[in-house]
C-alpha cells in the first residue's frame, strides 16, 4: 500500500504508517507523473483533484483532511471508480475560535459591547452552527442565512425554529456578518461573489464582515474599490481571492488579515488527519489501530488558576482568548510578508501556513478556582473554556 500525501497535514506517518510507506509532497505543486505508484492520496484544499492529476494512474482512494470539496471533481473521481472521503467539521471549532478572536478584538478596537451586535451568519454547517451556539451562549443575537439549509429544513415563512432569513433581511438587520458558506458557482443559490459590489454597499453603517469560510465569496475586487470610500467597515479576512497570490493593497486596507489558518489549531488538523484515517481504514476493511488522543501532546499552557478578584476584572474573558490565540500575531505575520518582494509574496503565504506555530483550542485551557454557576462561569464556558474543579 503506497500512499502520497501533501507535506502539510499532520501526524500523517503515526496515523498511516503502519499501512505503508509513505511520500510527502508540496500540495500546491504536486503532479501527476509523482503519483504513478501511489495507491491512496491524501491532500488538502491546495490541490486540484480531477482527471488531469490521475488519469492513468493507480490510485483508487482519495481522502482531503479538510472540510470542502470544491478542489475535488467529485463526478470524474465517481465515473473512474475511485473512492473519496473527507474530513467535515474537522476543524469547525478552531475556526469558531477565531471568528470569537476577531469579534473580541474588534469590540476592544471600539470599546463596544459584544452583547449589543447582532451577528448574521452566512453558511449554517459544521462551522456557522457552532458560531450560532458559542454566540448565543454569550448572549449575543444571531440571525441565520442559509438559503439551501432553508429549502432543506423550513421555509423563512414559516417562521420555524432555525429562523432562517434572506440575504436582504441580514443585512437590514445586523451589524456583524460572518461568512461560512461553502464555494458554489451552480445551482439556485451560488455563493461565489455572493457579496458583491451591491451587496458590500448595502452593508449598514460601521458593520464588521469577517470571511473564514471561501475567498471568492467575496468579490475581492469589490471589496478593494468599496473600502477606500466605507472607511467605516471593519473587515477580517482569512480566505482570499486567489490564494496565494493574494491583493495587498486590499491586505493593507482591512482591519485584520490571516493566511487562511482559521482553521489551523492543532486540534483542527489532527482531527482531519484521523477522520481521513478512519476512513482510509474502512476503505481497506481493517479496523483502526490509532486514536488522536493518545498523539496530541500536552499544552503548553494547559491550565490558569482564577483567584476570587477575578470576577471584578471586566475584559478577563478577552485576556483569555488572546492568551490561547490572539489573531494579530498572524495579521502582523502576513503583513510582514506581504511587504517583501511582490514575487516572493505567494511563496511567503504558503511559507505562514506550512510553518505555522503550534495553537491550541480554547477549550484545551482548564480553568480552576471559579464557583459553579457563577456568572463569570458560565461566561467563560460559553467562550469555550474547559472549567474544572479544584
Amino acid at each position: 500500500m503506497r500512499i502520497v500525501a501533501d507535506e502539510n497535514i499532520p501526524l500523517v506517518e503515526a496515523f498511516f504508517g503502519h499501512l505503508g510507506p509513505i511520500q510527502r509532497l508540496p500540495g500546491r505543486q504536486m503532479q501527476a507523473e509523482q503519483l504513478a505508484q501511489a495507491d491512496l492520496l491524501l491532500v488538502r484544499s491546495v490541490t486540484q483533484v480531477n482527471q488531469q492529476l490521475l488519469a492513468g494512474s493507480p490510485v483508487r482512494y482519495v481522502a482531503s483532511a479538510t472540510i470542502g470539496t470544491d478542489h475535488i471533481d467529485l463526478g470524474w473521481l465517481q465515473q473512474q471508480g475511485i473512492a473519496f472521503d473527507n474530513a467535515p467539521g474537522c476543524n469547525a471549532e478552531s475556526v469558531v475560535d477565531y471568528v470569537v478572536s476577531a469579534l473580541v478584538n474588534l469590540a476592544a478596537q471600539e470599546g463596544a459591547e459584544l452583547t449589543h451586535k447582532r451577528v448574521g451568519i452566512v453558511g449554517v454547517g459544521n462551522v456557522g452552527s457552532r458560531l450560532q451556539r458559542r454566540l448565543e451562549s454569550l448572549g449575543i443575537e444571531c440571525l441565520l442565512c442559509d438559503p439551501p439549509r432553508a429549502e432543506r429544513e423550513v421555509s423563512e415563512d414559516d417562521g420555524g425554529e432555525q429562523g432562517f432569513v434572506s440575504l436582504p433581511t441580514l443585512l437590514e438587520r445586523c451589524s456583524v456578518f460572518c461568512l461560512h458558506t461553502p464555494l458554489t458557482r451552480e445551482g439556485a443559490h451560488p455563493s461565489y461573489h455572493l457579496f458583491d459590489d451591491q451587496v458590500l454597499a448595502a452593508l449598514p453603517q460601521g458593520a464588521w464582515l469577517i470571511n473564514a469560510g471561501r475567498g471568492a465569496v467575496i468579490d475581492n475586487q469589490a471589496l478593494l474599490d468599496c473600502l477606500p470610500r466605507r472607511k467605516d467597515l471593519k473587515v477580517v479576512l482569512d480566505v482570499w481571492e486567489p490564494e496565494p497570490s493574494i491583493n495587498a493593497e486590499l491586505a493593507a486596507l482591512v482591519e485584520f488579515g490571516t493566511p487562511h489558518i482559521a482553521g489551523y489549531s492543532l486540534e483542527g488538523r489532527t482531527r482531519g488527519t484521523e477522520m481521513i484515517y478512519r476512513s482510509a481504514c474502512r476503505f481497506l476493511g481493517i479496523e483502526p489501530s490509532r486514536q488522536l488522543q493518545s498523539l496530541l501532546p500536552t499544552p503548553a499552557l494547559s491550565r490558569v488558576q482564577l483567584d476570587a478578584t477575578a470576577a471584578n476584572e471586566p475584559d478577563l474573558a478577552a485576556r483569555l482568548v488572546r492568551l490561547v490565540y490572539d489573531l494579530r500575531r498572524d495579521h502582523h505575520a502576513l503583513q510582514q510578508v506581504l511587504a517583501g518582494e511582490p514575487d516572493q509574496r505567494p511563496a511567503g503565504f504558503d511559507l505562514l501556513r506550512r510553518n505555522y506555530p503550534m495553537r491550541r483550542e480554547f477549550s484545551s485551557l482548564q480553568i480552576g478556582g471559579l464557583e459553579a454557576g457563577s456568572a463569570l462561569a458560565q461566561q467563560l464556558q460559553a467562550f469555550g473554556f474547559n472549567l474544572v474543579d479544584d
